[in-house]
């Protein structure tokens, strides 16, 4: 059964409530099609009824329940609940009303943060920005150091990783973290693949240099953060610094790496910065035709999941089934 198969029936053997905010999108209203008819999370969408069954006349959405923030009875509990939650920033009656009601991924957030929903996936016709900023504002992260990162998971049509299965991180949040910031992104894309592969991550920390070959600053930092990701996360196979095709190829890791768990053998491969992991995946995606699910956020108190905004409707319908399984 291929990975995101499994992730459906996971996903329907305990039912979660998901956002899906951009319901002016054809294709979030397709994929919320299948999800209800394949029962494998409940939905809410946000705007007006009317409005949504009009424009798409040719989708059943019947049980999907839609909120239009301009009507909904909670809407003034959450202006309020959204002033009192940002205060300290200055917000304003007026300014979180203006949000609620214009922006629906903020309704969305709102609606997660007091318990009535259990997740979010946007990004379909909307940036990353406008998906995870008003996430890290008001659901924020899940953990002492206030860190928020991102993964992909990319299923490809090789025997690499786990069966064709890995994690890439980070690919779509994080631009150029400090050494310290790689090892949290090593322990979270670790956790993340345990979660969602139910195998165990064997993790390779990227460079363009394996084991001392190159001598420089921006190796320091991966090697610094190995070893940092190794005395935080000590029930995590992680090695470092490993070039691509040492962490995934055994006869270069052999040659290049003599000795290492990892190398050879990873299957969640830990990018130096934003643009190698951004480019990294889109690479395997667009050459190889691997399929590519997220960017999945790592470190929320509640999972907010980002989308392309390429993703086809299969794409988001397998992004929701991996948000109720984070939300399980």
């Amino acid at each position: 059964m291929e990975f995101i198969e499994k992730i459906k029936e996971r996903a329907k053997k305990d039912k979660k409530t998901i956002i899906l905010p951009e319901s002016m999108d054809e294709r979030v209203i397709k994929a919320c099609e299948t999800i209800l008819n394949d029962e494998i999370a409940d939905i809410i969408l946000i705007g007006n009824k009317t409005t949504i069954e009009n424009s798409f006349p040719d989708y059943n959405i019947d049980k999907a329940y839609i909120i239009d923030p301009n009507t909904y009875y909670c809407t003034e509990e959450l202006i309020n609940e959204l002033v009192n939650l940002r205060k300290d920033k200055g917000m304003t009656y007026d300014e979180a009303k203006k949000l609620l009601l214009e922006d629906y991924m903020y309704y969305a957030c709102m609606l997660v943060k007091t318990g009535r929903a259990d997740g979010i996936v946007s990004g379909a016709c909307h940036s990353t920005s406008n998906t995870l900023r008003p996430a890290l504002q008001i659901i924020k992260s899940n953990n002492t150091d206030k860190f928020v990162s991102s993964c992909f998971v990319m299923e490809t049509d090789t025997d690499l990783g786990s069966n064709g299965v890995l994690v890439f991180s980070d690919c779509g949040l994080v631009e150029y973290p400090t050494q310290e910031e790689l090892a949290n992104i090593a322990g979270m894309a670790a956790e993340s693949f345990k979660l969602l592969v139910e195998d165990e991550p064997k993790v390779a920390m990227l460079s363009y240099s394996t084991k001392g070959s190159v001598k420089r600053d921006y190796v320091d930092k991966v090697i610094n953060a190995t070893n940092l990701a190794k005395e935080k996360y000590p029930q995590f196979e992680i090695d470092g610094e490993l070039q691509l095709d040492a962490a995934l190829i055994p006869e270069v890791a052999e040659f290049k790496a003599k000795g290492s768990n990892v190398a050879g053998n990873a299957n969640v491969l830990v990018f130096p910065n934003l643009d190698a992991g951004n480019i990294g995946y889109k690479l395997v995606q667009r050459f190889a035709k691997a399929k590519a699910y997220g960017p999945l956020t790592q470190g929320m108190a509640a999972p907010v999941n980002d989308l392309s905004r390429g993703c086809t409707a299969d794409e988001i319908v397998g992004v929701v089934a991996i948000t109720a399984v984070q939300a399980q």
